[in-house]
């Protein structure tokens, strides 16, 4: 009979030392941000240019592709770093003569 007592008493700190332990785990996630909810996402407005618009969009690990097609019949490409919103480059697209 103490051996059962003693059995139930280990399996009860057993289960509450677990307990505690996914509770710390669960409030660390959330502190850090990695609850897996929805993440707010803030970058700086992308600049194009007046009457342009977006024909194609491609993304890649790291960064975004945009082909525009401007108001005067030519078309543009910026490329655009995901991880901070910023402007890498532009590329303006010519016809060949």
């Amino acid at each position: 009979m103490r051996g059962l007592t003693v059995f139930v008493v280990v399996m009860g700190v057993v289960i509450v030392v677990g307990f505690a332990a996914v509770i710390a785990t669960i409030v660390g996630r959330l502190s850090r941000g990695e609850g897996g909810g929805v993440h707010a996402f803030a970058a700086a407005p992308i600049v194009i240019p007046k009457g342009a618009r977006v024909a194609a969009m491609t993304a890649d690990a790291d960064r975004l592709v945009l082909r525009l097609e401007l108001p005067g019949g030519g078309q543009q490409i910026v490329i655009l770093d995901l991880a901070s919103g910023r402007r890498l480059g532009t590329i303006p697209l010519q016809p060949a003569p």
